[in-house]
């Protein structure tokens, strides 16, 4: 006589929460003024405050996710911040 076959149950799913698409202004510190739009026709993605109209563009890929383009963002801000100190 054979065993009874066990069933397996099946793996749940993964669910991914969505990355924030809106974000805080490093310039005017309004929070969710910051919308970042990706143009994947012309490969270029852009952040800008609806406040204070600021804004940031940087080249983007099949992969550019918009925190990447305001984490850049951010990094040329601190860039540009650390060679303003170095020069004064």
């Amino acid at each position: 006589m054979g065993k009874r076959k066990s069933r397996t149950k099946p793996a749940p799913n993964k669910r991914m929460d969505k990355l924030d698409a809106v974000f805080c202004c490093p310039f005017c510190n309004h929070g969710s003024s910051v919308e970042c739009r990706i143009d994947m026709k012309n490969l270029i993605g852009e952040a800008s405050c609806r406040i204070c109209l600021e804004s940031f563009s940087t080249t983007a890929t099949a992969l550019t996710e918009p925190i990447d383009i305001y984490s850049e963002w951010i990094d040329e801000c601190e860039r540009v911040n650390n060679l303003e100190d170095d020069g004064a």
